[in-house]
Protein backbone atom coordinates (compact mmCIF):
# COMPACT_ATOMS: atom_id res chain seq x y z
CA UNK A 1 0.00 0.00 0.00
CA UNK A 2 0.93 3.36 -1.12
CA UNK A 3 1.80 5.26 2.42
CA UNK A 4 1.08 8.54 0.57
CA UNK A 5 -1.75 11.54 1.61
CA UNK A 6 -3.44 12.21 -1.91
CA UNK A 7 -5.00 15.27 -2.87
CA UNK A 8 -7.28 15.71 -5.95
CA UNK A 9 -7.80 19.23 -7.41
CA UNK A 10 -10.73 18.91 -8.58
CA UNK A 11 -13.43 16.01 -8.43
CA UNK A 12 -14.82 15.64 -11.99
CA UNK A 13 -15.40 12.01 -13.81
CA UNK A 14 -11.34 11.82 -14.70
CA UNK A 15 -10.45 12.31 -10.91
CA UNK A 16 -13.03 10.01 -9.86
CA UNK A 17 -12.43 7.03 -12.11
CA UNK A 18 -8.53 7.49 -10.42
CA UNK A 19 -9.54 7.62 -7.14
CA UNK A 20 -12.36 5.15 -7.49
CA UNK A 21 -8.75 2.69 -9.22
CA UNK A 22 -6.43 3.47 -6.32
CA UNK A 23 -8.48 2.34 -4.07
CA UNK A 24 -9.99 -0.73 -5.60
CA UNK A 25 -6.80 -2.39 -6.15
CA UNK A 26 -5.81 -1.53 -2.53
CA UNK A 27 -2.75 0.55 -3.33
CA UNK A 28 -4.39 3.18 -1.43
CA UNK A 29 -6.71 3.76 1.69
CA UNK A 30 -9.71 6.34 0.65
CA UNK A 31 -8.94 7.50 4.11
CA UNK A 32 -5.69 9.13 2.78
CA UNK A 33 -7.39 10.71 -0.45
CA UNK A 34 -8.75 13.84 -0.43
CA UNK A 35 -10.06 16.27 -2.86
CA UNK A 36 -11.11 20.06 -3.79
CA UNK A 37 -14.04 21.27 -6.20
CA UNK A 38 -15.88 24.90 -6.21
CA UNK A 39 -18.46 22.58 -7.22
CA UNK A 40 -21.22 21.79 -4.42
CA UNK A 41 -22.27 18.86 -6.62
CA UNK A 42 -18.95 17.44 -7.65
CA UNK A 43 -17.98 18.03 -3.56
CA UNK A 44 -21.42 15.46 -2.59
CA UNK A 45 -20.58 13.22 -5.42
CA UNK A 46 -17.27 12.44 -4.47
CA UNK A 47 -18.42 12.48 -0.76
CA UNK A 48 -20.96 9.93 -1.50
CA UNK A 49 -19.89 7.62 -4.68
CA UNK A 50 -15.90 7.00 -3.11
CA UNK A 51 -16.27 8.10 0.77
CA UNK A 52 -13.84 10.79 0.43
CA UNK A 53 -13.29 14.44 2.21
CA UNK A 54 -13.87 16.82 -0.29
CA UNK A 55 -13.60 20.45 0.41
CA UNK A 56 -14.36 24.11 -1.14
CA UNK A 57 -10.67 25.27 -1.17
CA UNK A 58 -7.39 24.20 -2.21
CA UNK A 59 -5.98 25.73 0.88
CA UNK A 60 -7.26 22.71 3.14
CA UNK A 61 -6.23 20.26 0.44
CA UNK A 62 -2.91 21.60 -0.04
CA UNK A 63 -2.53 21.11 3.85
CA UNK A 64 -3.82 17.66 4.39
CA UNK A 65 -2.22 16.09 0.88
CA UNK A 66 1.73 15.10 0.04
CA UNK A 67 1.40 14.19 -3.15
CA UNK A 68 -1.79 16.54 -5.49
CA UNK A 69 -2.98 15.55 -8.55
CA UNK A 70 -4.07 18.68 -10.81
CA UNK A 71 -7.65 17.46 -12.17
CA UNK A 72 -8.40 20.20 -13.20
CA UNK A 73 -9.37 21.91 -16.66
CA UNK A 74 -6.28 23.46 -18.10
CA UNK A 75 -7.12 26.99 -18.03
CA UNK A 76 -7.21 26.96 -14.68
CA UNK A 77 -4.08 25.08 -13.65
CA UNK A 78 -2.20 28.66 -13.18
CA UNK A 79 -4.95 29.72 -10.97
CA UNK A 80 -4.32 26.64 -8.52
CA UNK A 81 -1.19 26.11 -8.31
CA UNK A 82 -0.63 29.99 -7.48
CA UNK A 83 -2.76 29.27 -4.50
CA UNK A 84 -0.90 25.62 -3.73
CA UNK A 85 2.56 26.92 -3.94
CA UNK A 86 2.73 27.78 -0.57
CA UNK A 87 2.04 24.68 0.58
CA UNK A 88 4.46 22.31 -1.43
CA UNK A 89 7.33 21.84 0.54
CA UNK A 90 10.12 19.24 -0.33
CA UNK A 91 8.27 16.15 0.48
CA UNK A 92 5.18 16.96 -1.76
CA UNK A 93 5.47 15.14 -5.00
CA UNK A 94 2.88 17.23 -7.97
CA UNK A 95 1.23 15.09 -10.41
CA UNK A 96 -0.67 17.01 -13.06
CA UNK A 97 -3.50 15.44 -15.68
CA UNK A 98 -3.84 18.20 -17.39
CA UNK A 99 -3.71 18.48 -21.43
CA UNK A 100 -1.50 20.21 -23.11
CA UNK A 101 0.10 22.39 -19.70
CA UNK A 102 3.95 21.89 -19.86
CA UNK A 103 6.32 20.78 -17.24
CA UNK A 104 7.75 24.05 -17.60
CA UNK A 105 5.12 25.98 -17.07
CA UNK A 106 4.27 24.04 -13.95
CA UNK A 107 7.76 23.66 -12.24
CA UNK A 108 7.67 27.87 -12.81
CA UNK A 109 4.50 28.86 -10.43
CA UNK A 110 5.82 26.10 -7.55
CA UNK A 111 8.86 26.70 -5.71
CA UNK A 112 12.23 25.24 -7.15
CA UNK A 113 12.66 21.80 -6.78
CA UNK A 114 9.15 20.66 -6.45
CA UNK A 115 9.42 17.01 -7.81
CA UNK A 116 6.65 17.35 -11.04
CA UNK A 117 5.69 14.18 -12.71
CA UNK A 118 3.07 14.78 -16.06
CA UNK A 119 0.18 12.32 -16.95
CA UNK A 120 -1.77 11.76 -19.60
CA UNK A 121 -4.82 9.00 -18.87
CA UNK A 122 -7.34 8.63 -21.03
CA UNK A 123 -11.00 8.10 -20.74
CA UNK A 124 -11.34 4.60 -20.30
CA UNK A 125 -9.59 5.00 -17.00
CA UNK A 126 -13.91 5.42 -15.79
CA UNK A 127 -13.58 1.40 -17.08
CA UNK A 128 -10.46 0.54 -15.37
CA UNK A 129 -8.57 0.38 -19.03
CA UNK A 130 -6.74 3.44 -19.58
CA UNK A 131 -3.57 4.19 -21.44
CA UNK A 132 -1.45 6.43 -19.45
CA UNK A 133 1.64 8.05 -20.35
CA UNK A 134 3.77 9.89 -17.46
CA UNK A 135 6.96 12.36 -18.08
CA UNK A 136 9.35 13.46 -15.57
CA UNK A 137 9.80 16.61 -14.39
CA UNK A 138 13.24 18.16 -14.19
CA UNK A 139 13.35 17.72 -10.06
CA UNK A 140 11.43 14.29 -9.71
CA UNK A 141 13.41 11.25 -8.90
CA UNK A 142 13.19 8.00 -10.09
CA UNK A 143 10.84 6.75 -7.35
CA UNK A 144 8.61 9.76 -8.29
CA UNK A 145 8.27 8.37 -11.46
CA UNK A 146 7.80 4.64 -10.09
CA UNK A 147 4.79 6.15 -7.85
CA UNK A 148 3.20 7.49 -10.63
CA UNK A 149 3.40 4.20 -13.00
CA UNK A 150 1.82 2.40 -9.95
CA UNK A 151 -0.46 4.51 -9.53
CA UNK A 152 -1.91 4.83 -13.13
CA UNK A 153 -0.95 1.53 -13.35
CA UNK A 154 -3.95 0.83 -11.36
CA UNK A 155 -6.31 1.84 -13.70
CA UNK A 156 -4.75 0.48 -16.59
CA UNK A 157 -1.92 0.14 -18.65
CA UNK A 158 1.73 3.10 -18.30
CA UNK A 159 4.57 3.74 -20.21
CA UNK A 160 6.70 6.74 -19.94
CA UNK A 161 8.16 9.22 -22.55
CA UNK A 162 10.12 12.21 -22.66
CA UNK A 163 7.80 15.02 -22.26
CA UNK A 164 8.09 16.43 -26.41
CA UNK A 165 6.41 13.48 -27.51
CA UNK A 166 3.00 14.05 -25.17
CA UNK A 167 1.41 15.95 -28.23
CA UNK A 168 1.76 12.53 -29.83
CA UNK A 169 0.26 10.46 -26.82
CA UNK A 170 -2.57 12.84 -27.04
CA UNK A 171 -3.11 12.47 -30.72
CA UNK A 172 -2.75 8.46 -30.56
CA UNK A 173 -3.99 7.35 -27.04
CA UNK A 174 -6.05 10.78 -25.72
CA UNK A 175 -7.70 11.22 -28.88
CA UNK A 176 -7.65 7.34 -29.94
CA UNK A 177 -10.77 6.22 -27.91
CA UNK A 178 -12.95 8.63 -29.72
CA UNK A 179 -11.52 7.13 -33.50
CA UNK A 180 -11.89 3.25 -31.63
CA UNK A 181 -15.67 4.25 -30.96
CA UNK A 182 -16.17 5.93 -34.67
CA UNK A 183 -15.10 2.22 -35.90
CA UNK A 184 -17.30 0.41 -34.03
CA UNK A 185 -20.32 2.90 -34.92
CA UNK A 186 -19.00 1.82 -38.81
CA UNK A 187 -18.99 -2.12 -37.77
CA UNK A 188 -22.26 -1.74 -36.72
CA UNK A 189 -23.97 0.34 -39.19
CA UNK A 190 -22.29 -2.39 -41.56
CA UNK A 191 -24.21 -4.91 -39.33
CA UNK A 192 -27.09 -3.45 -39.81
CA UNK A 193 -27.21 -3.09 -43.56
CA UNK A 194 -26.33 -6.87 -44.26
CA UNK A 195 -29.41 -7.59 -42.35
CA UNK A 196 -28.47 -8.31 -38.71
CA UNK A 197 -30.53 -5.99 -35.65
CA UNK A 198 -28.92 -3.00 -34.52
CA UNK A 199 -28.56 -3.87 -30.70
CA UNK A 200 -27.25 -7.39 -31.70
CA UNK A 201 -24.55 -5.45 -34.04
CA UNK A 202 -23.69 -3.21 -32.07
CA UNK A 203 -22.59 -6.14 -29.42
CA UNK A 204 -21.18 -7.94 -32.06
CA UNK A 205 -18.87 -4.69 -33.20
CA UNK A 206 -18.00 -3.97 -29.14
CA UNK A 207 -17.18 -7.53 -28.18
CA UNK A 208 -15.01 -8.34 -31.43
CA UNK A 209 -12.48 -5.05 -30.97
CA UNK A 210 -12.58 -5.95 -27.09
CA UNK A 211 -11.33 -9.44 -27.82
CA UNK A 212 -9.17 -8.26 -30.43
CA UNK A 213 -7.26 -6.45 -28.26
CA UNK A 214 -7.49 -8.80 -25.37
CA UNK A 215 -6.11 -11.35 -27.90
CA UNK A 216 -3.12 -8.93 -28.58
CA UNK A 217 -2.64 -8.13 -24.98
CA UNK A 218 -2.28 -11.36 -23.72
CA UNK A 219 -0.05 -12.86 -26.47
CA UNK A 220 2.25 -10.38 -26.76
CA UNK A 221 2.11 -10.74 -30.71
CA UNK A 222 2.25 -8.26 -33.30
CA UNK A 223 -1.16 -6.98 -34.90
CA UNK A 224 -0.31 -8.22 -38.15
CA UNK A 225 0.73 -11.78 -37.00
CA UNK A 226 -2.71 -12.15 -35.57
CA UNK A 227 -4.63 -10.61 -38.58
CA UNK A 228 -3.03 -13.14 -40.91
CA UNK A 229 -4.15 -15.61 -38.38
CA UNK A 230 -7.82 -15.07 -39.32
CA UNK A 231 -7.31 -14.28 -43.01
CA UNK A 232 -7.44 -17.40 -45.27
CA UNK A 233 -6.36 -17.17 -48.90
CA UNK A 234 -9.38 -16.37 -51.06
CA UNK A 235 -11.69 -16.14 -47.85
CA UNK A 236 -13.94 -13.55 -46.39
CA UNK A 237 -11.54 -11.66 -44.24
CA UNK A 238 -9.89 -11.39 -47.40
CA UNK A 239 -12.54 -9.45 -48.80
CA UNK A 240 -13.06 -7.08 -46.09
CA UNK A 241 -9.67 -6.56 -45.57
CA UNK A 242 -9.11 -5.55 -49.57
CA UNK A 243 -12.65 -2.89 -49.12
CA UNK A 244 -10.93 -1.72 -46.31
CA UNK A 245 -7.61 -0.96 -47.53
CA UNK A 246 -9.14 0.17 -51.04
CA UNK A 247 -10.85 2.67 -48.75
CA UNK A 248 -7.87 3.94 -47.16
CA UNK A 249 -8.50 2.87 -43.57
CA UNK A 250 -4.44 2.61 -43.19
CA UNK A 251 -3.66 6.01 -43.89
CA UNK A 252 -6.70 7.50 -42.66
CA UNK A 253 -6.08 6.67 -38.72
CA UNK A 254 -2.61 7.82 -39.29
CA UNK A 255 -3.92 11.07 -40.42
CA UNK A 256 -5.82 11.10 -37.64
CA UNK A 257 -3.07 11.09 -34.89
CA UNK A 258 -0.99 13.28 -36.89
CA UNK A 259 -3.46 15.54 -36.94
CA UNK A 260 -4.62 15.55 -33.64
CA UNK A 261 -1.10 15.52 -32.92
CA UNK A 262 -0.80 19.12 -34.09
CA UNK A 263 -3.77 20.30 -32.78
CA UNK A 264 -2.77 19.43 -29.47
CA UNK A 265 1.03 21.10 -30.09
CA UNK A 266 -0.81 24.49 -31.02
CA UNK A 267 -3.32 24.21 -27.96
CA UNK A 268 0.32 23.95 -26.39
CA UNK A 269 1.58 27.07 -27.36
CA UNK A 270 -1.71 29.07 -26.69
CA UNK A 271 -1.37 31.93 -24.17
CA UNK A 272 -1.77 31.12 -20.93
CA UNK A 273 -2.55 32.61 -17.45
Amino acid sequence: MIDRRIGFVGAGNMAKALVRGFVSSGLVDAAHVQASDPSEERRAAAARDLGIVAHADNESLGRFADLLVIAVKPQMVATVLDELAPLVTRETVVISIAAGVTLSSIEGRLPPGTRVVRAMPNTPAIAGAAATAIARGSSATHEDVELAAALFGAVGKVVTVDEGLMDAVTGLSGSGPAYVMLVIEALTEGGVRVGIGPEAAQLLAIQTVYGAAKLLLETGEQPAKLREMVTSPGGTTVAGLKALESGGLRSVLIDAVRCATERAHELGRAPKP
